[in-house]
């Protein structure tokens, strides 16, 4: 039915698997949404069923419960080698930055705890073009410093599906294979491949309000927050968002806590 998600797939497996042939340890960032769930799935289709490589959640223990049991069920299901990384606490992060941004920087240390115990030369991530501004900037391969920082201002150009994968020693590459993914490319692969995914993203009965509400997007939950909406199935979130004006991190606290909230973490390290 949707032709164009082969496309799509066969984009993401080229990079899966160039990453691997080239970058040495490598692992991957799994948040456990709908996104680096999908990009999880194509790991295993890229590699016969296995993940060859350890996947790491940046646990802050601030994550829902029903996020830590799809977690655990999955690691079960897909036999996956699964990191679970604690994040430094909130009172050893920078006090000058506004506190849901500061609370959203644990991970962003703790990221960069995780590169140095396991000297990673390549972290996959599953963000995407479409989910923030800022990540437009971003490139399929992209280079990060020694500390995590990435110069927005300064990325390599990727032409013709050519990466470079060479960066100085002490560096690492965040790759990304599914930028070119918008949100409901996601659903619909979900949709088509059956793809588990937590059941936070249907809606349900808030219980002080009696209004039907679903998550957008997943993260801790004293910074993300769901949206009012009566999508109750994966077909009703696909209609809902080809008519939505809602934003999809609409619910996510430290994105609008000032102007550059969202810039400051990503220039620091955050995924």
């Amino acid at each position: 039915m949707y032709n164009y998600l082969d496309e799509l797939e066969a984009k993401s497996i080229y990079i899966i698997r160039e990453a691997y042939n080239k970058l040495d340890p490598l692992g991957m960032m799994w948040s456990i949404g709908k996104d680096s769930t999908a990009l999880l799935y194509m790991v295993r289709k890229a590699f016969f069923g296995r993940v060859p490589f350890p996947v790491a959640l940046l646990d802050t223990e601030q994550e829902m419960p029903e996020v830590y049991a799809f977690r655990d069920r999955l690691i079960k299901e897909w036999d996956l080698d699964c990191i679970n990384w604690k994040c430094p606490p909130e009172e050893e992060m920078d006090m000058t930055l506004p506190p849901n941004t500061r609370s959203a920087m644990r991970k962003t240390e703790g990221l960069k705890t995780l590169m140095e115990e396991y000297k990673f030369k390549g972290m996959f991530g599953g963000i995407r073009r479409d989910e923030q501004g800022l990540r437009a900037k971003e490139r399929v391969f992209s280079p990060r410093s020694f500390d995590g920082s990435w110069d927005f201002k300064d990325q390599p150009p990727e032409f013709w599906d050519q990466y470079k994968t060479e960066f100085p020693e002490g560096a690492h590459l965040r790759v990304h294979p599914i930028l070119h993914w918008t949100e409901i490319d996601i659903w619909r692969y979900h949709q088509r491949e059956n793809i588990p995914f937590c059941e936070l993203y249907l809606a349900r009965e808030d219980k002080e309000t009696g209004k039907m509400m679903r998550y957008r997007s997943l993260g801790e939950k004293n910074l993300t927050f769901p949206v009012e909406s009566p999508a109750d199935s994966i077909e009703a979130i696909i209609e809902e968002l080809g008519v939505t004006e809602v934003s999809e991190r609409s619910g996510r606290s430290m994105d609008t806590e000032t102007e550059d909230s969202f810039e400051k973490l990503r220039a620091r390290g955050y995924m």
